[in-house]
This record gives C-alpha cells, sequence and structure tokens, in this order.
C-alpha cells in the first residue's frame, strides 16, 4: 500500500488530500478532503490528472509578436510537453480577437487552442 498527498484546487480551503492506493493503482481510501468535490477531484487527479495548457504563438502582421493562447478545456496532464512544443510551430496572421480557434483538435486531443487576447493588424 502506497499513499500520495494531493492539494485541492476545487475551492480557496486548499484541502491536504491523503490518498491511499495498492500495487495496481486501485484507488483504497480517500481522506482529509472537505467536500464532494475534493473527493472527486483527488480521484481525478490521482486517475487521469488535466490541466488547461497555456502558452503564446508568433503573430505575422500584428502590434505585438506573440499572442497568449490557452486549450478550451483541459488536456491531459501527460501531453503538455507535447503541446508545448507544437505550440512552438505555430503562427497566425493578425488581427488575431480573444476566442478565435488558433488551432483546432491541438494535438490531437479533439480541444481548440484559442487566442486569450485581441492582435490588431499593422
Amino acid at each position: 500500500m502506497a499513499e500520495v498527498k494531493i492539494i485541492c484546487i476545487g475551492c480557496p480551503k486548499g484541502c491536504s488530500i491523503h490518498l491511499e492506493h495498492d500495487d495496481n493503482n486501485n484507488i483504497l481510501s480517500i481522506s482529509g478532503y472537505g467536500c464532494k468535490n475534493g473527493e472527486e477531484y483527488a480521484k481525478n487527479e490521482f486517475t487521469a490528472p488535466v490541466r488547461i495548457f497555456t502558452s503564446t504563438v508568433k503573430v505575422t502582421g500584428g502590434d505585438l509578436p506573440l499572442v497568449p493562447v490557452k486549450t478550451k478545456d483541459a488536456v491531459p496532464k501527460a501531453m503538455l510537453m507535447e503541446c508545448a512544443r507544437e505550440s512552438c510551430r505555430v503562427e497566425v496572421k493578425a488581427p488575431v480577437k480573444i476566442g478565435d480557434v488558433i488551432k483546432s483538435n491541438f494535438c490531437g486531443t479533439g480541444i481548440d487552442l484559442v487566442a486569450a487576447r485581441n492582435i490588431n493588424a499593422i
């Protein structure tokens, strides 16, 4: 049996959750959560952690050389480095508006990469 400590980010409380699992990663017990959301967060964080990916991509013909971007939904945490490498290869032409899809199905996740700032054309 092994134990994992997870800090819940489901609310501002930041509960310190302890999750015990066996050698096959079957969850045996979860304790320390302050609400059902914390229990669910710990299960998901242990079995399939996800994150919103944020970065910047190059802009041509814009008043700024880069535009901040983010994934519309969370992607598997294990794919973050792949997403970072792919974002270096993306280039967009100005103008760019907040929410514009910069790349659909980003890294094969089925999730769009969207602009997080307006960039004017020059």
